[in-house]
């Protein structure tokens, strides 16, 4: 054997090791890459699955939110929030489940009967939808409180209309000697005074009761079955009585006192008298005594409050030196700085009420403390003692 054949037998077995340790590594690469393509393929299968199962979930999920929706209870009480949420899942499935489209298909027909809107120029947003219905039902809701509103309304007044005419046919002879229209039955005082009339049994309780009947038909007559209004007595008040302003007629019970005596002042002027118990007089008097204590009440408490702030002031200007000398009381500066001192504290009729009742005082009433001195006198004046308050002007012959 040769010196080559040696070397070529080495070479050979070298390459035949170097080709199985290849084939080796080829192998090796190959089951690897096959493993991969086998962990490929079981996550790809493994995602797929998942995907449809969480499908699948969310179509159930939609059937069961979707089931409602089918139902005419659910549309009576769906909230908007509810139909548009409802109405953005069926317009998500429509295209691939055959239950969301016949869903997509009644929300379109109850919007559009029920609320007047079309789904289909609403697409697929909810929150547009849901304000669209919320406007249409506060709107619907409105109008029908209204029509509750009416509808209740006109029960109470065909009750009360039933109820005039069932006191018609009670008081059908006093109302038939007075010539009473029906409607006039909705003045409260005309209908106690002809239910009075229909009651009385004695000549005293008759004669009062007639009275009081052609006494509240004249009122009617001058006023309405109603009454005169506020604005009315408000001005007749203030034209017999100063003083009398605006703030008094806030108060109801000042209001009914200026109604009395506005009565008691027609009635006297129509030639009333009243009853012998109670002469028309003696009520003209009564209603416009209340008429200047309820405004010298309020007075009072306009002073107490003027005065109340100049004691006041002096109190924190206690340790400063006068400037000048004051003013002496009853003089015109005095009066002067008193009106100022009411300035923007009640209304200008009511200033002015003031103004004269100071102006009535000839001394300040502190001299009444001064010892060893008596009371000074005040002026003779006709005016009230706190507001200014004047007889009045048109009131009843004595």
């Amino acid at each position: 054997m040769s010196e080559s054949d040696g070397i070529d037998d080495v070479l050979d077995g070298g390459l035949r090791q170097s080709l199985i340790i290849a084939s080796r590594v080829a192998e090796t690469l190959a089951r690897r890459g096959q493993e991969s393509q086998r962990q490929i393929e079981h996550q790809d299968a493994q995602a797929t699955h998942e995907a449809r199962a969480r499908v699948a979930a969310e179509r159930s999920a939609a059937h069961g939110a979707l089931a409602p929706v089918a139902k005419d209870q659910w549309w009576d009480k769906a909230q908007p929030r509810d139909i548009a949420t409802a109405h953005a899942m069926a317009e998500g499935w429509k295209d691939n489940d055959p239950a969301a489209l016949v869903a997509s298909e009644r929300i379109r027909t109850e919007v559009q009967r029920r609320y007047g809107i079309d789904t289909r120029d609403v697409g697929t947003d909810a929150a547009y939808l849901e304000s669209g219905i919320e406007t249409v039902s506060a709107e619907q809701t409105r109008r029908a409180a209204v029509a509750e509103h009416r509808k209740r309304m006109e029960l109470i007044a065909a009750a009360q209309a039933e109820e005039l005419r069932a006191k018609a046919r009670t008081l059908a002879p006093e109302m038939e000697r007075h010539q009473v229209p029906v409607e006039y039955l909705n003045s409260p005082a005309l209908a106690e005074a002809l239910q009075s009339a229909h009651d009385a049994t004695t000549p005293a309780a008759i004669e009062a009761a007639e009275t009081a009947v052609k006494e509240r038909l004249y009122l009617i007559g001058k006023d309405g079955v109603n009454g005169p209004t506020i604005e009315k007595l408000r001005e007749e008040t203030a034209a017999n009585f100063n003083g009398a302003g605006e703030d008094h007629f806030n108060d109801a019970s000042f209001v009914d006192a200026a109604k009395e005596w506005r009565e008691a002042k027609l009635l006297a002027e129509g030639g009333f008298k009243g009853t012998p118990e109670q002469p028309l007089e003696r009520r003209y008097e009564r209603t416009e005594a209340e008429l200047f204590a309820r405004i010298e009440a309020m007075g009072r408490d306009l002073e107490n409050r003027v005065m109340g702030d100049d004691g006041k002031r002096l109190n924190d200007q206690g340790g400063k030196a006068e400037t000048g000398p004051a003013a002496e009381y009853g003089s015109a500066d005095h009066h002067q700085a008193f009106a100022a001192s009411l300035a923007g504290t009640a209304s200008e009729e009511r200033v002015k009420g003031r103004l004269a009742a100071a102006r009535s005082e000839g001394t300040h009433p502190s001299t009444a403390l001064v010892p060893g001195k008596a009371p000074a006198k005040a002026r003779n004046t006709t005016s009230g003692a706190a507001v200014g308050a004047q007889k009045t002007r048109n009131g009843p012959s004595r």
